[in-house]
């Protein structure tokens, strides 16, 4: 089959997976709303962010060389798996030595006993997820997303309507929900035969966890790079600015959403091009669409701001708004890193990717303490731009290293003037902005 015809074929599986995943649990918010207070909210958002910035410490980020060496050919995929298993088996053993600190912290430490069993049910689902994508299996990945999405609301329903259970209803929902997921790929992938704990080959788990190791400082400085900024706000200005900040990121994950659900399948179709022959010409046009796609829906989005925000938030909110345009711009250079991030991938060089997300993360804090005095929320908004900009440069020229491929920046540089032309005019609400925007964006589509 063309590879172009596979990646749009696999996209639209991922697109149907991902949307019908987020539509559900978008019409299930006015019911959590009405069952938990803002209190249990809060709670319950410090759980699930607590167990997710441990998930890749324990399991040393295995998920992801589970997909990389799963996709090739050469590697025997029971040693793949198996690894991946062992892996996460004796992290969480040394994961529970840590029980007692956890016992020591205020808010979350009656609920040590759930973030454990969050953890391990939710790297177990992952592993078998990415080890399913891996094996080409890309509609039962599909399937088991929309799957994992029902049977949390199924068990919401129960637990909060039913029986009343709060914080605990909620996070146990989610656990059952990835643990019921992960027996359905057991059973219908078959991943039993695929289990091995003797003579496992040690070059290749050797090789996978190599191939880890460098992700799990990536992922922190992911998180710095991402929390930052609402943690000085909310230092510097206050909880108030933060919460509108906080409301601006919503927009902007429409974009990172649209970009994820082609990245899922750019990972397998970049894995299964590496030794072809027109190797960089497949890249120049699947970035060259990429960029497209993701410069037309930033370019729309910040014309609709307004309207936009006023359907997603409270009038209390509204202001929020403000903040989008610089946010919008960060997110479509964070986009760009994130195809680039997958050429490290490909040639196993998971090193560099660290690197340059340190180098990042750095840059944001920085500009967070210069900019946030300066020009208040948005300061902490073009910080974020700028360091997304840079995370995107430096992959840009490190990157050609290892497969050089025409990324048309000439285009990219003219686009980026055009979008952040309108995000200067939306910020500024200059007269006659929406001649201006319509105009960008009408060049901006040509």
């Amino acid at each position: 089959m063309n590879k172009y015809i596979t990646l749009l074929k696999n996209t639209s599986i991922f697109a149907i997976g991902t949307f019908g995943a987020k539509v559900l649990t978008f019409l299930m918010m006015p019911f959590y709303t009405r069952v938990l207070t803002t209190e249990d909210f809060g709670v319950v958002d410090l759980i699930v962010n607590t167990a997710n910035f441990i998930i890749p410490i324990v399991t040393i980020c295995i998920a992801d060389a589970i997909l990389r060496y799963g996709l090739d050919r050469a590697v025997n995929k029971k040693d793949v798996f198996s690894t991946g298993i062992l892996v996460l088996i004796c992290g969480y053993l040394i994961f529970l030595l840590f029980i007692p600190i956890f016992l020591c912290i205020p808010i979350i430490s009656n609920y040590t006993l759930l973030i454990y069993v969050f953890i391990l049910t939710s790297s177990l689902n992952s592993i078998c997820s990415q080890f399913v994508r891996a094996r080409g299996f890309i509609k039962l990945y599909a399937i088991s997303g929309i799957l994992n999405t029902a049977l949390m609301i199924i068990s919401n329903l129960i637990l909060l309507l039913c029986f009343n259970l709060g914080i605990n209803g909620y996070v146990l929902s989610i656990i059952i929900a990835d643990f019921l997921t992960s027996m359905f790929l057991f059973w219908i992938a078959g991943l039993k035969k695929y289990l091995k704990f003797q003579r496992i080959s040690k070059s290749i788990a050797k090789a996978m966890v190599i191939f880890s190791l460098p992700l799990i400082p990536t992922t922190l400085f992911w998180w710095v790079t991402n929390l930052s900024d609402r943690y000085l706000v909310t230092y510097m200005i206050g909880a108030d600015a933060n919460g509108l900040y906080s409301a601006a990121y919503k927009i902007p994950t429409f974009i990172t959403m649209l970009a994820g659900i082609v990245l899922q399948a750019w990972k397998i179709s970049s894995v299964e091009e590496d030794n072809s022959a027109d190797r960089a010409r497949f890249y120049t046009n699947v970035f060259e669409s990429y960029q497209s796609v993701i410069y037309l829906a930033a370019s729309f989005i910040i014309i609709l701001i307004k309207p936009i925000t006023s359907i997603l938030v409270s009038q209390d909110f509204y202001e929020s708004w403000r903040f989008v345009p610089f946010l919008m711009m960060s997110v479509v250079f964070q986009c760009f890193a994130s195809f680039l991030s997958n050429i490290y991938m490909v040639v196993k060089k998971n090193k560099m990717s660290m690197v340059t997300t340190l180098i990042s993360a750095v840059v944001n804090v920085v500009l967070n303490l210069i900019f946030i005095p300066l020009w208040g929320v948005n300061g902490a908004a073009f910080a974020t731009f700028i360091s997304c900009f840079v995370l995107f440069i430096t992959r840009v020229f490190n990157t050609q290293q290892f497969i050089r491929f025409n990324m048309k920046l000439g285009k990219v540089t003219i686009n980026s003037i055009l979008l952040l032309a309108q995000a200067l005019i939306m910020i500024a609400e200059l007269p006659y902005w929406v001649i201006y925007e319509i105009v960008l964006c009408a060049v901006v589509t040509v």
